[in-house]
């Protein structure tokens, strides 16, 4: 009996755990001699050093046979699927998801940094080496939809990193939640990247760990001694961490926005997975009072044809957390925006957020839940989902 059964749905956001090497084989010898381990140690402290055990594990049948029993219960490396791509299958059967859209676990700052440094030969090296992995990994199962990273640091490159990511089997373009360091997001210069993902019917999507440092470290210079992570060591992912998450995909949306980019492309789809929802509410009436105060000396926002709540609803998907309140969230949004996801198998997501989700959507109504659980995803995913579902939507729009 799958964990999840009785209607369809769709992860919004899955994982592979990565190996410390796991880049090498699908990097161009110019970039693999430069690469360096893959730092995996954010997590339980110490279980990155037991890798291979777990791999030696998932293939004894009796382990197995029990790992199977507990899909929900092991997490990371200890997760069948996790990291074997071919146990992957058997995993999301047990899951019972329709599709799971897998990103991966610790390369986002990686590749961040990478962009951000005067070097955009290696940058786009370590994107396509990445997109090549993941594209691979998926390759198992068309149930799972690879994301492909995008620097957007050069613009020839970026337009010619879509159009390569597409190609090679990605399903959703992944930025960087963060500011190019040397332009914004929503420059000129980027159009060619939103036509080609708005073309494809393929989403752009941003993800935590892509928003560069989230703090000052000096808010944690408090006299005090260090507090524990979320799993159980240091310095990693704390309460005050936690507050700042929201904070770089709400400037580069509004950004977006604001110069005209939801407006320029009606049809492209945004997604903004696994940081959070209950601050959508507020950002969006923000952004229409925004408007209300500076459309009299701004032409940019005079040339906008909707309100930018209406840009959110119609073309901007995010995923709440399961301990969020989600059906006031879906209330105060709308039932457009939000989108179901497990966090499958990371320790963040919980050993039952289904179960979570239901106690906090209980009000809302069999349309609501439809959206939050399957449809919102399949709007957001487009051509991405060709194969998986029997109907296709060509305009993007549902009802």
């Amino acid at each position: 009996m799958p964990y999840a059964e009785g209607r369809t749905y769709h992860d919004a956001d899955s994982h592979v755990m990565e190996t410390p090497d796991w880049l090498v084989p699908c990097a161009d010898p110019a970039v693999r001699e430069r690469l360096k381990p893959l730092f995996v140690a954010a997590v339980k402290p110490g279980e990155e050093t037991m890798i291979e055990q777990a791999r030696r594990r998932h293939l004894d049948p009796a382990d197995r046979e029990r790992a199977e029993a507990e899909i929900m219960l092991r997490k990371n490396w200890s997760a069948l699927g996790s990291f074997v791509k071919e146990d992957r299958p058997r995993a999301l059967d047990l899951l019972g998801f329709a599709s799971q859209l897998v990103f991966n676990t610790f390369l986002n700052p990686y590749l961040l940094n990478a962009e951000r440094k005067d070097d955009p030969d290696f940058a786009y090296g370590l994107a396509r080496a990445h997109n090549r992995a993941m594209v691979e990994f998926c390759s198992v199962d068309r149930r799972l939809l690879a994301t492909g990273y995008v620097p957007l640091a050069d613009f020839e490159r970026a337009r010619a990193m879509a159009e390569e990511a597409i190609a090679m089997g990605s399903k959703a373009l992944l930025i960087p939640s963060a500011c190019p360091a040397r332009h914004s997001p929503s420059h000129v210069g980027l159009f060619p990247v939103w036509a080609i993902a708005q073309e494809a019917r393929i989403p752009v999507v941003l993800h935590v760990g892509g928003g560069g440092q989230l703090l000052d470290p000096n808010y944690f210079v408090n006299g005090l001694p260090p507090v524990p992570d979320f799993h159980g060591g240091a310095e990693n992912f704390r309460s005050v961490d936690y507050m700042a998450i929201p904070f770089p995909p709400m400037q580069t949306l509004s950004t977006l926005i604001i110069d005209g980019i939801l407006d320029r492309f009606p049809q492209l789809k945004i997604g903004v997975i696994e940081q959070g929802a209950v601050w959508v509410p507020s950002w969006m009436r923000q952004l229409d009072t925004t408007v209300d105060a500076f459309s009299k000396n701004e032409e940019r926002l005079k040339r906008l044809r909707l309100r930018p709540s209406e840009y959110v609803r119609r073309q901007i998907r995010v995923t709440p957390y399961p301990h969020e309140p989600v059906g006031w969230i879906i209330e105060q949004a709308g039932v457009e925006v939000c989108l179901f996801s497990s966090d499958w198998p990371h320790v963040e997501g919980g050993r039952n957020p289904l179960r979570r989700f239901e106690e906090s959507i209980k009000g809302l109504g069999e349309r609501a839940k439809e959206r939050f659980y399957c449809e919102n995803f399949v709007d957001l995913m487009g051509a991405g989902l060709a194969g998986l579902i029997p109907r296709a939507d060509p305009e993007g729009v549902l009802p």
